[in-house]
């Protein structure tokens, strides 16, 4: 049994008391994360409190290393342009924790979130395990799911699949947008390892669209014995993409037919590889083609916050959530070739699972004209004087490299000191992206 039921006024502050893997509150130090036996049994338990919310709708599932927010949002989009009661569940926030849960394209309002976490906190009460903030999160957004009666829920996983809390749902289709190093004090060091965590999502007799392409890991896929499997590059994919004003015009496949000169409004090429895996989620889902105007207006007004979103202009300010080395690159690709070719200023923060010198090598450190060095809002924040430090040792002039304390600083300092006609990036972490959205967003 645990603690008291928390009133009106510290139901947040009772939340926030849980373990987070995502902060690192009350997780054990990293080399024995992986010690600890992973288990379903605390969110089969909440639930089952809660009236097993989990089981009233179905699910589209959707795991990989990067990509998978922004293809959530777009499953999400297409499912509800075409009129589908819709709920979302992804995870990390950015601003405000209500942005994980939505239905209909809107956030969870602060009073139905805060019932909700109340009754899970009477439920907390006769269970022999606390759960976790993540555990808590999604059992709440399961409940309202169900109390709203939502068609299909769109759930991203959190970290993995296997043992991820959300892995409870009935999922007849999965989606694994892509398999890189990320998370190993949890996942383990290898793709071997990585791939067989994510695809415990995959149910038997399911659907799943496979966006990763390395045939040395397809087996770990399809051991799970889908009933159908549908190969990015083979069965769905893109024919063209190409740079556009505020986005890029890609012509995508299904096993349906084509989707050509179909303008989305996401930058970065790789967003064309995500769109293409939703159209094929959704009509896995839904058994039919969708309407090419469904597709064009989903598209066309799809958004992900945080994702190479655009900010500012004069000095160009983009924000990037890139937290691992494939982000990284993939970010470093995207604005050599969609941003013209400026003084640029990056504004890093990494957590202390991260590798400096990889992360910054990655992001083309050499390249930047000036490099503020920041602090994460996480208890798991590494140091910025070692990203600093990293940075020299790539080459970069001491007099280029800045260190502050707070990402509003490090903002602050990045258009200060950059010209109107360069370009400011800012990377690293979430929780980064997260504070200069609030810093820079009104």
């Amino acid at each position: 049994m645990t603690g008291r039921t928390p009133g009106p006024a510290d139901v947040r502050g009772w939340l926030d008391d849980h373990v987070n893997l995502e902060t690192g509150v009350g997780v054990p130090a990293a080399p024995s994360r992986r010690a600890i036996a992973p288990t379903l049994d605390r969110i089969r338990s909440l639930l089952q409190f809660l009236g097993d919310p989990q089981l009233e709708y179905p699910a589209i599932h959707v795991t990989g290393t990067n990509g998978k927010t922004s293809a959530a949002r777009m499953i999400t989009t297409l499912l509800e342009t075409i009129g589908t009661s819709t709920g979302a569940y992804t995870s990390p926030h950015l601003q405000r924790v209500n942005e994980r849960i939505t239905w209909r394209g809107e956030a969870i309002g602060d009073d139905d979130l805060d019932e909700l976490l109340r009754v899970v906190a009477l439920a907390e009460g006769a269970m022999d395990d606390r759960p976790s903030y993540f555990e808590i999160l999604t059992g709440a957004a399961y409940r309202w799911f169900a109390d709203v009666a939502v068609d299909v829920a769109v759930v991203e996983v959190g970290v993995g699949g296997t043992w991820d809390a959300t892995n409870v749902v009935d999922a007849p289709v999965a989606l694994v947008t892509n398999v890189s190093i990320d998370h190993v004090e949890y996942l383990g060091p290898t793709r071997d390892e990585i791939a067989g965590e994510k695809a415990g999502i995959v149910q038997r007799g399911a659907t799943l669209v496979l966006g990763e392409t390395d045939p040395d890991l397809e087996h770990l896929f399809t051991a799970r014995l889908p009933a159908r499997v549908l190969r990015r590059d083979h069965d769905f994919g893109v024919r063209a993409n190409n740079l556009a004003v505020g986005g890029r015009v890609v012509d995508l496949y299904t096993p349906t037919g084509r989707y050509d000169d179909v303008f989305l409004s996401l930058h970065g090429a790789h967003q064309a590889d995500n769109a293409a895996a939703a159209v094929a989620a959704v009509e896995a889902f839904t058994g039919e083609r969708t309407d090419d105007d469904i597709v064009r207006a989903a598209f066309g007004s799809a958004r992900s916050p945080g994702r190479l979103e655009v900010v500012g202009r004069q000095p160009l300010v983009v924000l990037d959530g890139a937290h691992n080395v494939a982000g990284a690159h993939a970010l470093r690709a995207a604005l050599d070739e969609e941003f013209a070719t400026t003084s640029r200023t990056l504004v890093v923060g990494l957590l202390r699972e991260k590798e400096p010198h990889e992360m910054l090598t990655a992001l083309g450190v050499d390249d930047a004209g000036f490099v503020v060095c920041c602090r994460p809002p996480s208890p798991r924040a590494l140091d910025p004087e070692l990203v600093a430090n990293a940075a020299t040792d790539l080459g970069v002039p001491n007099d280029r490299v800045e260190v502050v304390d707070t990402v509003a600083q490090a903002v602050g300092l990045a258009i200060a000191s950059t010209p109107d006609v360069g370009q400011i990036v800012v990377t690293g972490s979430l929780y980064v992206v997260g504070a200069a959205r609030a810093r820079l967003v009104r």
